[in-house]
């Protein structure tokens, strides 16, 4: 397990990105929300959504060849 955590600002593109701890694009202790341990970037993404309505996963240690967006919808559904 790895330990994630949230960018609390978000990048260019609008998102917040999720890093793992050891991360080197990482932000500062302030700058960052802690999620939790998971196996991967994808599970911290579910926390991720409790938190941004926006967030990616970080291309250098979310170990992905294209950035994964995920928005949260559920302020839509009650339409």
């Amino acid at each position: 397990m790895k330990f994630f955590y949230l960018a609390s600002s978000p990048n260019a593109n609008g998102l917040h990105e999720v890093h793992d701890r050891e991360c080197e694009d990482i932000p500062g202790s302030y700058d960052r929300d802690y999620l939790g341990p998971f196996n991967n970037g994808n599970e911290a993404i579910r926390k991720a959504l409790s938190i941004k309505e926006k967030v990616g996963l970080c291309e250098n240690c979310c170990n992905s060849s294209s950035q994964t967006i995920f928005q949260n919808e559920s302020n839509n559904l009650s339409q």
